[in-house]
């Protein structure tokens, strides 16, 4: 039938006036089609209000011999500003034109209760408001197209295989499934950012991380490579999931885009989302050692993928090759910088000292000093000390540690440590060692810095109770970081390849606080691989592989402790920087330990401490266990410890050990 018979007896719907305010778009012409093939030639005297809508765009149809599809091919030639998203979608995605007409309806039966109507109406009996695939092909198909072809070029062109139309209802007959558009999609076609679950788009300045001039110059340098290969991904290593999503955001910024925060497996219609709002997908990915995670595909490679994610892992693209940027440390001036900046404050000896003793990465720095603001905030305090951000770095450990390893947040004096000289002078090294490992290779050959690694691992060894802990503890308050103590029942598994994952994610949360890591008894966990005689000796054999390679990488403080040097593997000793022997102690040190933990509040003569020293032969840690023990009964009786008690408590520990207590004591008891 002609189209202007068609349109033969609506002039009384629409005027010229009327005509001239329905100026086409994408929608209204989509609409005009379905009039042109469903409508009647003549109006009823009382039509229903959603035939009356449609008859209105039948107007659109008139446009010479050509209808409304020469309407159409006009219009593309200058199309409205509104159509333009649309367009831009057709263009990246190769959409054919019913493609694009039935995205165009699809939408707007979302945001449109008469044009779903108006569908439902024209589709009875089914009556589904979402037009289904056999009225879009019966509405836009081309003359030249049969039925099973224009099914089949929208069942298998790129508006379906990208997830621009989702095609519902798996039950029915092919010709009536309806067809939809995520709602997301829909915003973003009015040029509206949406939130989808699991999603984030940007990051806003109070989330924003502040990165140096080094890493913002790396990033521009990435957004070059991956411009020029849109189909490639880059792998961003960070140290923090706050530094890795800056760093995204410097890439995607230096690509005038935004990033899309992904950290869930279910995005729909992700590449329409990408192209129409600018996005670049940041993926949130956490394999474990060994573990091989591939990058979601794109289609057909519209944007670049990054992905943020630790140390551990392998990561895989399918549409292209990944590149891998580790964001390193900051080098000392621009860590001076940021803890200036990030602190608020004009100390410039205060940033000078924090950056010299701190490899902190930019993520802790701006975490530390936003909590260092705050408490300064409450206590109206007018500037921050090395006191403050040290407190800030035990109340700042929110990332999982505590799941992994104890805390020991208790400050060890100066005064409580009691050694030889000899020993003393080497933790001395060894705290220097701590202090000087990020500048240590600066001017060295090339074969000391060639894999220099900034972290330290020292194995003190000695008998129980010689106090190889409480040196670690000392140690800690020295550098004024937080130490921990590893939970060796929360790192081991039964299962394979569980114990290197927790204690990949011990490390990499250790890395990122930069603690102290305590390995207590650490010959258990590190111990010497044996001869391969089943399965169960080849599994723990690569448990220690793993082991050991992964804590010669590790780039904090490793501190381990055991009663024996001959409980390791040789190849461990060569990854150590410091073995330090804890000898028991002779009768000066015992006798200083004796004082040390007997205080004030005793009536022990200097003849009762003296004789304690040369005739009780024990470690500190049982001397303070017989000083506690001791004070049961003076706490009790509520007076002063006394020589008694304390021969008391002796006997105790003796007892413990399997030991007799000396004859020259028992006379006294």
């Amino acid at each position: 039938m002609e189209t202007s018979d068609r349109l033969r007896g609506t002039e009384h719907a629409l005027d010229a006036r009327g005509a001239a305010r329905m100026r086409p778009t994408i929608r209204r012409i989509a609409l005009a089609a379905i009039a042109s093939n469903a409508l009647p030639v003549d109006p009823a005297e009382s039509e229903p209000a959603d035939i009356s809508f449609l008859r209105e765009h039948l107007v659109l149809a008139w446009s010479g011999p050509g209808g409304w599809r020469a309407t159409m091919r006009h219009y593309l030639r200058q199309p409205g500003t509104e159509d333009l998203p649309l367009l831009q979608l057709t263009s990246t995605l190769g959409l054919s034109r019913i493609e694009m007409l039935s995205v165009a309806l699809a939408a707007a039966v979302e945001d449109d209760l008469m044009i779903g109507r108006v569908i439902a109406r024209l589709q009875a009996p089914i009556g589904a408001s979402r037009p289904t695939i056999g009225f879009l092909v019966a509405s836009f198909a081309d003359e030249s197209s049969t039925g099973s072809n224009a099914i089949d070029t929208l069942l298998t062109g790129p508006a379906v295989s990208s997830g621009l139309i989702a095609v519902l209802g798996e039950d029915v007959p092919m010709p009536e499934r309806a067809i939809a558009v995520a709602q997301h999609v829909c915003h973003a076609l009015h040029g509206r950012d949406s939130v989808q679950p699991g999603t984030t788009i940007g990051l806003d300045d109070a989330r924003r991380v502040p990165l140096p001039p080094s890493i913002v110059r790396e990033a521009q340098r990435h957004a070059r490579g991956l411009a020029s290969s849109p189909g490639h991904a880059l792998v961003i290593r960070a140290r923090s999931p706050a530094e890795g999503r800056a760093a995204a955001a410097a890439v995607t910024d230096a690509l005038g885009k935004r990033p899309l925060f992904i950290a869930t497996d279910k995005t729909p219609a992700l590449v329409p989302w990408l192209v129409l709002r600018g996005l670049v997908p940041v993926y949130h990915l956490d394999p474990a050692p060994g573990e091989r995670t591939s990058i979601p595909a794109l289609f057909p490679a519209v944007s670049p993928a990054i992905v943020i994610c630790g140390h551990d892992g392998a990561i895989e693209s399918q549409t292209g090759s990944a590149v891998e940027w580790t964001i390193p440390v900051p080098p000392r001036d621009e860590r001076e910088q940021l803890w200036t900046s990030a602190l608020g404050t004009r100390d410039g000896a205060l940033a000078r000292r924090l950056a010299r003793e701190y490899r902190h990465g930019s993520g802790r720095i701006a975490q530390l000093g936003r909590l260092v603001r705050q408490q300064m905030a409450s206590d109206d305090r007018p500037a921050p000390s090395i006191a403050d951000v040290a407190a800030a770095a035990w109340i700042a450990e929110g990332n999982g540690l505590d799941a992994l390893a104890q805390p020991m947040p208790e400050a060890i004096p100066d005064e409580a440590l009691v050694l030889t000289p000899a020993l003393r002078r080497e933790l001395s090294a060894l705290l220097a060692r701590c202090r000087a490992r990020d500048g240590l290779v600066t001017g060295l050959g090339a074969s000391a810095v060639t894999r220099y690694h900034p972290g330290v691992r020292a194995l003190l060894v000695g008998a129980s109770g010689t106090g190889k802990t409480l040196a670690a503890g000392w140690l800690a308050t020295r550098l004024a970081l937080p130490l921990y103590r590893v939970d060796l029942a929360s790192i081991t598994s039964k299962y394979i390849g569980e114990t290197e994952k927790n204690l990949a994610q011990l490390l990499a949360r250790a890395e990122q606080a930069e603690v102290v890591l305590l390995f207590d008894e650490a010959d258990s966990l590190f111990g010497k691989r044996t001869d391969v005689k089943d399965s169960n000796d080849r599994f723990a054999n690569a448990q220690t592989n793993y082991l050991l390679q992964r804590i010669e990488s590790y780039d904090g403080i490793t501190l381990l402790t055991s009663n024996s040097r001959a409980r390791f593997d040789s190849a461990f000793s060569r990854r150590l920087d410091v073995i330090i022997e804890f000898p028991l102690p002779g009768p000066d040190e015992r006798r200083a330990l004796w004082l040390s933990h007997l205080g004030t509040a005793h009536q022990l003569e200097p003849r009762d401490v003296n004789q304690l020293s040369a005739r009780v032969d024990l470690a500190g840690g049982h001397i303070r266990n017989a000083v506690l023990s001791a004070a049961v009964s003076a706490c009790e009786s509520e007076r002063p410890l006394s020589y008694a008690d304390v021969l008391e408590g002796v006997a105790s520990e003796y007892r413990k050990l399997g030991r007799q207590l000396p004859v020259e004591l028992q006379t006294h008891r």
